[in-house]
């Protein structure tokens, strides 16, 4: 639609484009999640729900819907979007390891674009360790425009040949155990998800017939699962976290099943918008999805010395689960909460629109 055919829309009085809110419900099922699992660290979390996947999986549909445009303005966007919220958080962290006695070096370099892990001290691993998701988004967003071309000469091949890096991974050539390592070793994993991003966009998904589609999901959730089960010895768990390539292949069939059902059902949540409240809170995470997921980490970390003090006040030791970890949890996305009017706005102005404490 044209900005005449836009400025036309709003002249007649008729409703704007909505949000897709079953992309948006999943993306903030996706952040509770995460936040769930830094507190508790549940190894079955997930299997359940595999957020990372799922996050990819929609940056990826966005991504391919950018592309519409050039690609080097679609990568300039993304960049100037992506960056100034991790500045801010940055530097906040940055200064606590600094007055924590940390002594940087040249590698800080990845605190201004994080294509690397960025250093950090073992005091802060748990603020910065998360910064892996950040690095990962942004080498796929650099590599959009060549993997969209590939995947758009033979899209059903190249989105089943992309579970193969994984497995190339882990039975022929062993990534090394460094920042480039590493990095390969996530691009590999998610890889199948932000192509099935790629498919729903280009309509792909909807084409596919359902029987395959549900027997080879099925396939690849067998194999992930299995593979996580039956190698507990190796990686000392079965959360999926710590195994590559089972989260590859568990991460391929869930987020496909997902994908696929919106793609041929047209499932779109529509009726959520009669739940004000819920409405409202999904529209707030979408919104500040970046500022939830950087801050919330330092907000648990908070967390525990402010339950701390409580115990030093006789009534809210007698009477609040001051030792539950559910209590740690409530506790963090109420410092969540006022992370989001406190700095989200960042996110505003790299998006150049108008500031807001809430969107």
């Amino acid at each position: 639609m044209g900005a005449h055919s836009r400025t036309a829309v709003r002249a007649v009085g008729l409703p704007a484009p909505t949000r897709d809110r079953y992309f948006d419900t999943l993306r903030a099922l996706a952040l509770v999640r995460v936040v769930a699992y830094h507190t508790f660290g549940w190894p079955w979390a997930g299997l359940v729900f595999p957020s990372m996947g799922i996050m990819f999986a929609l940056a990826g549909t966005l991504m391919a819907k950018s592309l519409e445009r050039p690609a080097a303005q679609v990568i300039r966007s993304r960049l100037r979007r992506l960056l100034p919220p991790f500045w801010f958080w940055g530097l906040f962290v940055l200064l606590a390891m600094l007055v924590h006695g940390w002594m940087p070096d040249r590698r800080v370099v990845f605190w201004i674009v994080p294509l690397g892990d960025p250093p950090g001290s073992a005091w802060a691993q748990q603020a910065w360790e998360i910064l892996w998701y950040l690095r990962t988004y942004l080498w796929f967003v650099l590599l959009s425009p060549l993997l969209l071309r590939t995947f758009r000469r033979a899209p059903v091949p190249v989105l089943l040949l992309s579970l193969a890096p994984a497995l190339v991974f882990r039975y022929a050539w062993q990534p090394p155990d460094d920042r480039l390592g590493t990095a390969l070793l996530d691009l590999a994993t998610y890889l199948f998800c932000w192509l099935l991003g790629f498919a729903h966009r280009d309509g792909v998904l909807a084409r596919l017939r359902p029987g395959p589609v549900v027997v080879l999901s099925v396939a690849a959730l067998a194999f992930g699962g299995w593979y996580a089960l039956t190698h507990q010895a190796e990686y000392g768990t079965y959360d999926l976290d710590e195994n590559p390539l089972a989260q590859a292949f568990w991460s391929a069939g869930f987020v496909t099943l997902l994908m696929w059902t919106k793609a041929r059902f047209g499932v779109d949540f529509a009726g959520l918008a009669r739940y004000r409240r819920l409405n409202r809170l999904v529209t707030v995470f979408n919104a500040r999805a970046v500022t939830i997921y950087l801050w919330h980490e330092l907000a648990l970390v908070l967390a525990v010395p402010l339950i701390d003090a409580l115990w030093n006040v006789p009534a809210f030791e007698a009477y609040l689960p001051l030792e539950s970890q559910w209590f740690l949890f409530a506790v963090g996305w109420v410092l969540i909460a006022v992370f989001v009017p406190a700095c989200g706005w960042v996110e505003d102005v790299a998006a150049r629109r108008r500031p807001k404490l809430l969107p």
